[in-house]
């Protein structure tokens, strides 16, 4: 099993923590951002979008970060990253969904003027809106984690994933948050993940110099 991007990238970090959690053996190629290589004919071939991740197991070769993940579950975490009760699975379902379509733009636009942009050029505008944002739709997710360990149940799912990639992502971030005492204590409970530990807590960097330096010694 291959999976071809840098470990910097969110998208990518949801695959590794995956397959982290499932126990999987994999190599990975450093591609994309500083390291190159998503132009080549050969990557292309791969994903003709020339985005990672990509993930290459056995015959299967795919891309879309969100997909891989279910792949992945579906492959070789039936009954534990992917629930099998209809009602768990709905619930992993729905807020794997939310995470990327809901939480995912706000979070992007702090992220990419805080760590990616040079300071002359951040859209101070976006960001007050996307903090805004946040301050919204966080509390909706912390709200459905009261009474319950994860958003699908006792134990981590794919509904956790998404989520908490952007989590790790915001933590490092400057913005004011709102109450989420739920959300903190299953945040805190991710942290000791050893997976979660090696895979997605990566320094986040502040502004574009340190990041490109993290992204060079992640590879």
């Amino acid at each position: 099993m291959i999976v071809y991007g840098r470990r910097s990238s969110i998208n990518v970090q949801k695959v590794l923590w995956a397959l982290g959690e499932l126990g999987k053996e994999f190599t990975r190629e450093a591609v994309g951002g500083g390291f190159g290589g998503n132009d080549t004919p050969a990557f292309r071939a791969m994903n003709p979008n020339g985005l990672i991740p990509v993930l290459q197991d056995g015959d299967v070769v795919m891309f879309e970060s969100n997909a891989i993940v279910r792949y992945l579950a579906v492959r070789y975490g039936t009954g534990t990253l992917l629930p099998t009760e209809p009602r768990a699975l709905a619930a992993a379902e729905q807020w794997m969904e939310w995470s990327q379509t809901t939480l995912g733009s706000p979070a992007s636009v702090l992220f990419m003027n805080q760590v990616r942009t040079p300071a002359e050029r951040v859209d101070h505008k976006a960001m007050a809106d996307a903090e805004a944002r946040l301050q919204t739709v966080l509390p909706i997710a912390d709200k459905a984690l009261a009474g319950r360990a994860f958003f699908a149940g006792d134990s981590l799912t794919i509904g956790d994933i998404v989520l908490g990639c952007f989590m790790w992502r915001l933590d490092g971030l400057t913005w004011k948050r709102p109450d989420m005492p739920n959300i903190d204590r299953w945040f805190a409970t991710l942290k000791d993940r050893p997976a979660y530990r090696q895979w997605v807590m990566v320094p986040v960097g502040r502004g574009p110099a340190e990041w490109a330096a993290n992204e060079k010694t992640l590879g």
